[in-house]
């Protein structure tokens, strides 16, 4: 029997590529019959490396040339971290895999081994996320928040290099690329509350090629897909991403679901969050319901504010 080719479409950092290849062989794995390759596709956001996203017209900008290839017939497959995917998909394509989550959390890594609450009054901390700094100022109001940008093995270079006392990166990336011994701490989400999609990948192909689904569906986590669904549903209604300081975290409890949601001030002062919990199958009403909610409560000048 002829084997069937797929192409999946990348970014080249060494995370994307990670992520690539471990679908790559997940597919291989469960499929007799199918040859996988992987083409490398540099994105926007990778070119633009001195700028905050957030300036720059936000996460989008790392999955644009991969969704023209995928249009254009260059690759079959694309595999993203769900928390780059813009809301907004083209109308050809869609998410059809969301494969089980890592950890959701985000990362402390500092050049003295403190953690959080333990970092000296006035250290500086490397982020890019306004999602992180402002909830960061809200724990810790004496920090220094600076700007980091660069692939992930680049920022702990900055670190190791006394740029930062401290460094703040998703842990699912590090666990992925075996550096978690890198990490001083997992952060509770009670003080950072992760990203949409944080720590789950994404497979996403255009709506009518029926075989390559048949081919990837079994990599499909249903949990981690409600999960995600409900997170993406809440940033929708709220019309943000890395632009503006939102927090959206589900889990899935048997055939029960709770979404938590937040908005914050840039520096931090005012905070908006809320949970909301029912049933999986309306995950993406729950999520919906939940970004309505907070703009009623107060979210809504936030992200005028932030906006403008």
């Amino acid at each position: 029997m002829d084997s069937y080719k797929i192409v999946i479409g990348s970014r080249g950092s060494q995370l994307a590529l990670w992520q690539a290849n471990w679908v790559k062989s997940e597919l291989e794995r469960i499929n007799d019959n199918v040859e996988v390759s992987i083409q490398i596709i540099k994105t926007s956001g990778d070119k633009i490396q001195d700028v905050p996203l957030a300036k720059i017209g936000g996460k989008g900008l790392f999955v644009k040339e991969i969704e023209e290839a995928l249009l254009a017939h260059e690759i079959d497959i694309a595999v993203h971290s769900m928390k780059d995917v813009p809301m907004k998909l083209p109308r050809e394509l869609q998410i059809a895999v969301v494969t089980e989550r890592e950890s959701p959390l985000d990362a402390l890594i500092s050049k003295n081994g403190e953690k959080i609450a333990d970092l000296p009054e006035g250290a500086t901390v490397g982020t890019s996320s306004l999602r992180r700094s402002s909830q960061l100022l809200r724990y810790r109001p004496d920090l220094k928040i600076e700007m980091l940008r660069g692939n992930l093995d680049t920022r702990l270079k900055k670190l190791d290099e006394g740029q930062y006392d401290a460094i703040i990166l998703a842990a699912a990336g590090l666990n992925r690329l075996g550096w978690a011994d890198r990490i001083t701490e997992e952060i509770s989400r009670e003080i950072l509350l992760p990203a949409m999609g944080q720590g789950a990948l994404g497979i996403e192909t255009r709506i009518n090629d029926v075989d390559v689904q048949k081919f990837i569906c079994d990599l499909d986590h249903e949990a981690t897909h409600w999960a995600v669904d409900a997170e993406r549903a809440f940033v929708d209604i709220l019309d943000g991403g890395c632009q503006v300081p939102i927090g959206a975290y589900a889990t899935v409890d048997g055939r029960e679901i709770t979404v938590r949601g937040l908005v914050a001030g840039l520096d931090g002062k005012t905070i908006y969050q809320l949970d909301k919990t029912g049933p999986v199958y309306d995950a993406d009403k729950l999520g919906r319901e939940l970004g309505n909610e907070l703009l009623k409560m107060g979210a809504a000048e936030i992200l005028k504010e932030v906006l403008q």
